[in-house]
């Protein structure tokens, strides 16, 4: 058996003097960690990821079990914190330690600090080249029959390349803080951030959030769950050089997918499979870049709360959005109301719902550009209304239920034609 432990390679009086190339693996139980949800774990996690470090970088394991923690952890660079998942976890709660079954719960961080101060220092944070995975995190003292306990971030994600993959975040107030890194790779993440799921900002090298699932796993029901439907945001994008975003889905939001200006700019990038359901906005977009953001094969749905709508753009924005291939549905208000001097454009979109007393059309534009094409309207109910300040608009090849029901007020220049309505 040679150096690696691989037959094959004999040992040389070179390699029998050279440290063996493995990255370093320790057990956070070697550094006192007791796993039994009362003691603090902290400064044992603490101790082996530094461990890990000096030694050059590898991985700490911590094997199933509840891990107690009143402080937070920094996970240097190179080194990676693995839970026992191999893939992403799922929880409907967690139960009561005298029910759980041993390693039902797999392995899971159960965090108290920070409790009421949104602003304080996130419970994890990790640098370049360094991740976590394989693991849940659960804030024992959140209530569900109760308003949310504010908390910091769950993750913060700094450096170059940090890693967030097979990670359950169950009932953070805060999850993950993905600003002011360089290309930010979050994979396989679901669970139920309570007031924000993901944070993106300051990001000038693209970053990527794939498979990323927010459900309402930990409650359904109760003042906690009320709360989140009136303040949530699942994804939240400032400044993001394309951004990549793939089969990401969030249910029970005030706002499912949101796009602000922050002092480092707005955001362009690439949704593709998307989706928000009963979310009271689907999309909101304050600002985006005029690069613009591109939108494909999304799903979504609003109905709950106040003049539920599937898009809105805000009077602020100035860039460009386009949607295609998307389909909307559920009895919302209207599926998009448009303002701002940017462009939006749908293209092969079907739009199913709307307007419960037929009082509102499906897209409202109040300003800027709009394109409307190859979309498929399928009740007989207002479809599009233009307002007086609309500057720009085509609307062709369309599919109206029932004749063509568009309103024109712009005083400028707008091209209808080549659309088909049923009798």
């Amino acid at each position: 058996m040679n150096l690696l432990g691989m037959p094959g390679i004999a040992q040389t009086s070179e390699s029998k003097s050279t440290p063996a190339l493995i990255p370093e693996v320790k057990s956070v139980i070697s550094f006192g960690a007791r796993a039994d949800g009362s003691t603090d774990d902290t400064a044992a996690f603490q101790r082996a990821l530094d461990s890990v470090y000096k030694a050059g970088g590898g991985t700490v394991c911590a094997p199933p079990g509840r891990y107690l923690f009143r402080g937070t952890l920094d996970v240097p660079v190179g080194v990676a914190l693995q839970g026992s998942y191999r893939c992403v976890p799922s929880h409907t709660g967690i139960r009561d330690k005298g029910q759980a079954k041993p390693g039902e719960d797999g392995t899971a961080l159960f965090v108290t600090s920070g409790r009421g101060k949104e602003d304080g220092k996130p419970f994890l944070t990790l640098n370049s080249n360094s991740s976590v995975n394989g693991l849940c995190i659960f804030y024992p003292e959140q209530n569900a029959g109760s308003i949310p306990a504010a908390y910091p971030w769950t993750i913060a994600m700094r450096g170059k390349n940090p890693a967030v993959q097979d990670v359950e975040l169950l009932n953070p107030y805060l999850g993950i803080d993905a600003s002011q890194n360089e290309r930010h790779n979050i994979r396989n993440v679901t669970g139920q951030p309570l007031r924000r799921g993901i944070w993106v900002d300051a990001i000038y090298d693209i970053g990527r959030i794939e498979n990323v699932h927010f459900n309402p796993w930990w409650s359904s029901r109760g003042k906690a769950y009320d709360w989140q439907m009136k303040n949530g945001e699942a994804f939240v994008f400032g400044r993001a050089d394309w951004e990549y975003v793939l089969n990401t889905f969030c249910f029970g939001y005030h706002v499912g997918y949101k796009f602000v200006e922050t002092s480092a700019g707005g955001c362009n990038g690439n949704y593709v499979g998307i989706g928000a359901d009963d979310c009271n906005r689907a999309i909101l977009v304050e600002q985006c870049a005029p690069y613009g953001l591109l939108i494909v094969n999304g799903e979504f749905t609003s109905f709950h709360g106040e003049d539920p709508t599937m898009v809105e753009v805000l009077a602020s924005n100035r860039g460009v959005l386009r949607i295609s291939n998307s389909a909307f549905w559920g009895p919302c208000q209207q599926i998009a109301k448009v303002g701002g001097s940017g462009t939006v454009g749908f293209n092969g979109c079907t739009f199913v719902q709307w307007s419960k007393e037929g009082e509102h059309a499906a897209i409202q534009a109040f300003s800027g550009s709009l394109l409307v094409q190859g979309c498929e309207f399928l009740e007989r109910k207002q479809h599009i209304s233009l307002g007086a300040a609309v500057d720009r608009a085509v609307i062709s090849g369309n599919l109206f239920a029932g004749p063509a029901q568009i309103r024109n007020a712009s005083k400028h220049d707008v091209q209808i034609g080549l659309n088909a309505a049923s009798s």
